[in-house]
């Protein structure tokens, strides 16, 4: 019988895509997937390092499985904790048999704490994976970033940019064989830039190209600056998607400019405004960081007003966690932590209830909706894993493309009907 492996993995969207291309990699070496935990031969964490609390969950995550595994199982750790902590965390969790850092195969011989330096680097990025298993999937345009926002230490342990070419791209997207394919990367705007072949707007010509093969494209993670009218039009009139995930952090310019970012409040608003103009059905995402350095009452009072004026559908709101190594680990103004505590309850409050008068608003309206699941589905208004959802028949299959009638809410969750116009198997 096949050995068997399993996988369970922490943090964003690109860590699910560094996930599949392991997978790919132990299917390949002749591994079968586990149906639990306690049937693996190798238990694989990929672990997230983003903030300390990601941290802590990773540690715990690791400890976890180390007691679930059953006898003589490997347990690995790979992600961005193996990539920036190895030796750390290989001599502080002696129950893990292998740290693997970003592209490290996989091997079940290893003696403990072996470390990713003895190990030749895999391509990680263009690393062959499974169809998905799902009616969706994320795909992985480019890795790293070149910015230097003062509270990220991402480039510190991804590196530079480092976009794919556009052929690579779309033959995972193809293979895949997914409904919608969710594009995401640390600077997606950016793609191409640091590429000779590719160069500046190359953006817009991928998405363009994803388009056509297939029904559903959706983008995270925009830096509102890389935000042009091209870009704008291309994913509100050709993707089927009219979904802007902006990365706004803030709205006050002078924080923002401490946190080494672009634009202020109004910009923001005015770009919102420009994009409902020309798409009235667009739906909006963004994250905000709370008590960044000198964060003031000024400053967080015009957050405030941003949130209850822009009504986006969506946000999310981060305490600041200080990473060494970041510009802002060096700033003065630390906010105290009762008190970003507070400043995040209001806001979340305040958003709610806005997401809640959005969704009740839908009522009564038709709608796509792409079902992911038997009675589960979303329309462009909800990315996968991270917004709401639509309760949808269960008359319909995974996959299935339909037109439905809003009914009603349950909380921010939607449930719809079935209209007299249904296309359905697409």
């Amino acid at each position: 019988m096949s050995k068997q492996y399993w996988i369970t993995t922490l943090g964003c969207p690109k860590n699910q895509v560094d996930s599949d291309k392991l997978e790919g990699s132990l299917l390949a070496d002749g591994l079968a997937r586990a149906d639990d935990v306690i049937d693996a031969d190798v238990v694989v964490v990929n672990t997230c390092a983003f903030i300390e609390a990601a941290r802590t969950e990773s540690i715990e995550t690791i400890l976890a499985a180390s007691g679930a595994r059953k006898v003589g199982a490997k347990l690995v750790v790979t992600g961005c904790m193996a990539e920036r902590y190895g030796a750390e965390l290989a001599d502080a969790i002696p129950e893990v048999d292998q740290v693997a850092g970003f592209g490290v195969p996989i091997k079940l011989g290893l003696k403990p704490k072996e470390l990713e330096r003895e190990l030749p680097k895999l391509d990680l990025l263009n690393m062959a994976r499974p169809a998905s298993s799902r009616p969706w999937a994320y795909v992985k345009i480019a890795e790293g970033c070149n910015r230097t926002c003062g509270f990220c230490a991402i480039p510190s342990f991804r590196g530079p940019q480092q976009s794919r070419t556009v052929e690579a791209i779309l033959g995972e997207v193809a293979a895949l064989d997914a409904k919608e394919i969710v594009l995401v990367a640390q600077d997606l705007a950016s793609y191409g830039k640091d590429r000779s072949d590719l160069g500046a707007g190359s953006i817009v010509a991928l998405v363009r190209e994803v388009a056509k093969l297939i029904p559903r494209t959706r983008l995270l993670y925009l830096y509102p600056s890389d935000l042009t009218d091209e870009l704008i039009d291309v994913i509100g009139a050709e993707t089927e998607i009219a979904y802007y995930d902006l990365s706004l952090q803030h709205v006050s310019k002078p924080l923002l400019r401490r946190m080494r970012r672009w634009g202020d409040g109004s910009r923001f608003l005015k770009r919102i405004g420009d994009i409902r103009g020309r798409y009235p059905d667009a739906a909006f995402r963004t994250n905000f960081i709370v008590g960044y350095p000198g964060e003031t009452e000024q400053d967080h009072d015009e957050l405030l007003r941003f949130v209850e004026e822009s009504e986006l559908d969506w946000a999310g709101f981060f305490t600041y966690s200080r990473e060494e190594g970041t510009h802002a680990a060096s700033l003065d103004g630390e906010v105290d932590g009762s008190l970003m505590r507070d400043r995040h309850a209001e806001l979340t409050d305040l958003q709610d209830r806005i997401s809640a008068g959005k969704r009740a608003d839908l009522v009564g309206t038709t709608t796509t909706v792409l079902v992911d699941e038997i009675g589960v589905g979303r329309s462009h208004r909800e990315a996968p894993e991270i917004d709401g959802i639509i309760h949808v028949p269960k008359s319909f299959a995974p996959g299935s493309i339909v037109q439905l009638q809003i009914t009603d809410v349950d909380g921010l969750d939607l449930i719809a009907e079935t209209c007299n116009d249904v296309r359905n198997g697409l």
